[in-house]
């Protein structure tokens, strides 16, 4: 376990996530995770990343264990790519194109313009369009394009997230505000000019940076694989579960069972409870 905390720490250096904005352009509730200033730069405190970091992978764990899902949102150049990969690879929700107000405060809208992609990509698979006119089939096609640059990551989320993962809080501020409202936990991988207290589990860190960007999200998603072990296992067992309770011999109502015993004789002069409380009403 301490050699993996060790690598953990080697890799978040070597990734430069200790190097925070200007301190000319910091944002004062950040200074409980700043370590010094140098040639006037901020230098984020190593533990307080790290601290930062296994409470979100723990939490993410849980999320996914419980059967819920997580999204990603880094629209920043540096992060698209990164989120792309990393979250498909182990089957979570992303945005990195652009975050539309509304996603989750407004999420039947959404899905219903994902319905509408599923129209247009139907009538493309169907005839390529040919029953169009050049005219109809340019807008056509722009509008699924448009749908699916939007809202291709987020196809599959038929229900609200359980976590909203954030890289910048500056950049993406909607979204956050939405996870607020819904009461959705927000995690962020959060730099020196933002503010901690707008997330649930601030990691600070270097945002701009793609290789401290990559670390923190790889770790986080390996926290998401082991929460979905835990959800296979935990469904193993609610179905083993039901098939115990399936098998056992279904039970007789207590109210059968006194109607059952009403022509035997009281035991030493006694009645039961229940037959004694009906006797007395």
């Amino acid at each position: 376990m301490a050699d993996t905390d060790n690598t953990l720490v080697k890799d978040l250096i070597e990734a430069g996530i200790h190097f925070g904005q200007r301190s000319s352009a910091w944002n004062p509730k950040m200074n409980r995770y700043i370590y010094d200033r140098r040639n006037g730069i901020h230098i984020i405190d190593i533990k307080e990343t790290v601290k930062g970091l296994l409470l979100a992978k723990r939490f993410l764990t849980k999320v996914v264990a419980d059967g819920k899902d997580v999204c990603f949102v880094g629209t920043k150049r540096q992060a698209k790519d990164i989120l792309e990969e990393r979250a498909k690879d182990v089957g979570m929700h992303r945005v990195t194109e652009r975050w539309l107000g509304g996603m989750l405060t407004n999420f039947r809208t959404i899905r219903t313009r994902l319905k509408r992609l599923e129209e247009l990509e139907a009538i493309e698979q169907d005839d390529n369009f040919a029953s169009y006119s050049k005219k109809m089939e340019s807008q056509l096609r722009r509008e699924m394009t448009k749908i699916r640059r939007n809202l291709d990551g987020v196809r599959a989320m038929d229900k609200l997230p359980g976590a909203l993962v954030v890289i910048d809080v500056k950049r993406e501020m909607t979204a956050i505000r939405e996870a607020r409202k819904l009461g959705i936990p927000t995690i962020a991988l959060i730099d020196t000019d933002g503010d901690p207290d707008v997330v649930d589990i601030p990691i600070p860190g270097n945002d701009d940076s793609m290789r401290s960007i990559d670390v923190v999200i790889r770790e986080l998603c390996k926290a998401i694989a082991d929460g979905k072990q835990g959800r296979s296992l935990n469904v193993a067992a609610s179905q083993s579960s039901d098939g115990e309770e399936a098998g056992q011999p279904r039970r007789r109502s207590r109210r059968a069972q006194y109607s059952a015993d009403a022509t035997n004789p009281v035991r030493d002069g006694q009645a039961d409870e229940p037959a004694a409380a009906a006797t007395e009403n």
